[in-house]
């Protein structure tokens, strides 16, 4: 032990009450909003027929994307259309049948089941010509797969392919990249330990100075479910409080705000002492400092709730 008699003189700072808010640090990528974002894929192997918008290039609601040449569509939708006519030239001439049976019928030349045997017939070929017909207007459809318009105002992210590339119909294989630079959120991967602190309309706010950024207000909008494969976060969604000059796929940390106190006992973080598992501050009496265990609770990187200990 070593006694000195100086002074040493101070200046103590005052407890008081406040409202403390917890806050969540966690790591994000600015990504577009679930409606913002179109990766053109090929709906079957198929060569890119057309394709002129390069990245960055702005596009508008119904702009051709991509023309792909899928082998064997045309001529399908034309042999399908051939046996929907073949159909309808059956259903014809079951009719025929049928009105000529009839007729023979009420002169007595033919007996009643040859007109049954004709309504027979009317019924399957008009059954041939349904199922032709659908036949057609599914290889019409697998056609008109192979023209992709853009679905909303935006533009080109990234382009993978130009004309003349055969590609495969794989989400490891894309075409194009479009999104909506208006409409983008944060994905922030936060701590499992921290899920339960995170709710629904939460406020947050990216920390740091992004490309001439000032403060970023966020808002939570979707509440934590699953946990990321091969990591001990789970993702959650930020709304953006305002359009953002961010690009999508920008790294940024965000603060997402926690548990609130009102009224809440606090001192400055540099009066807290730690020693092994006590922690204490110290408090003036009678000219002196005395020392007084205490336990903490939230803090704001400047100011620590005191849960007991101390009153203000």
């Amino acid at each position: 032990e070593v006694e000195s008699e100086a002074v040493a003189p101070v200046r103590p700072p005052t407890a008081e009450k406040k409202t403390m808010r917890s806050v969540v640090h966690a790591t994000g990528l600015v990504t577009p909003a679930p409606g913002a974002e179109l990766i053109v894929i090929a709906p079957e192997a198929a060569r890119i027929a057309e394709i002129h918008l390069g990245e960055g290039e702005r596009v508008k609601r119904g702009d051709l994307l991509v023309r792909f040449e899928i082998p064997g569509a045309a001529a399908e939708v034309e042999k399908q259309a051939a046996e929907v006519k073949r159909a309808q030239a059956s259903v014809t001439n079951a009719t025929a049948n049928l009105t000529r049976a009839q007729d023979l019928f009420k002169r007595g030349v033919a007996a009643r089941k040859e007109g049954e045997g004709a309504e027979r017939q009317i019924a399957d070929a008009q059954a041939a010509v349904a199922q032709a017909e659908a036949s057609r207007a599914a290889a019409e459809t697998v056609a008109t797969r192979s023209i992709v318009h853009a679905t909303f105002d935006g533009l080109v992210a990234k382009r993978y392919h130009s004309p003349g590339d055969v590609v495969e119909p794989s989400a490891s294989d894309p075409v194009l990249r479009v999104i909506d630079p208006q409409r983008l959120e944060v994905v922030a991967s936060v701590p499992l330990t921290d899920v339960t602190r995170i709710v629904v309309g939460a406020s947050g706010r990216l920390t740091g100075k992004l490309a001439g950024e000032s403060e970023v207000a966020l808002k939570v909008v979707s509440r934590p479910s699953a946990v990321d494969p091969g990591t001990a976060t789970i993702p959650v969604r930020l709304a953006f409080a305002r359009a953002t000059n961010l690009p999508a796929g920008a790294p940024v940390q965000v603060d997402i705000d926690a548990e609130k106190h009102v009224d809440a006992i606090v001192v400055p973080d540099s009066a807290i002492v730690r020693e092994g598992d006590e922690t204490a501050i110290f408090i003036v009496n009678d000219g002196k400092a005395a020392r007084h265990e205490v336990k903490t609770g939230l803090s704001d990187g400047e100011r620590t709730e005191i849960l007991s200990g101390v009153s203000a």
